[in-house]
């Protein structure tokens, strides 16, 4: 599987998981599947370990737990983070993703990759 993360994006991944839990075996849950304007909607937690069907991958000197279908989509894709005064949270950069009309995050122009964004306000602390 060929993933990339931004600098920006690792900074976030790694806070999120030293905030919560923070140990070596800690990792980011990321669930990806089709649906949102860009083409990709997403969640995700951070996770002692991987659940049932989840693979662990490294990217970046981060684990990842991702579930089969997100592991298909999200092949080949760039992860990014965007904070800015409109919008913050990850971003996904797929070559498969049509870019449509809808959204600000998408300039209409024929691009044929379109980012997915996660807002950070959907985070929650594990008690």
């Amino acid at each position: 599987m060929e993933l990339t993360i931004t600098p920006k994006a690792e900074k976030f991944i790694g806070r999120m998981i030293r905030f919560n839990g923070g140990t070596p075996e800690h990792g980011f849950r990321l669930v990806v599947s089709p649906g949102g304007c860009s083409g990709l909607s997403s969640e995700f937690t951070v996770e002692a370990g991987p659940l049932e069907g989840d693979a662990t991958v490294e990217a970046s000197g981060l684990k990842l737990f991702l579930p089969a279908e997100s592991r298909i989509l999200l092949d080949g894709a760039t992860i990014d983070f965007k904070d800015t005064p409109l919008e913050s949270g990850l971003t996904f950069i797929t070559q498969q993703a049509e870019s449509c009309g809808c959204s600000s995050n998408s300039s209409g122009h024929g691009e044929h990759s379109g980012p997915s964004t996660v807002s950070i306000a959907s985070i929650q602390r594990k008690h």
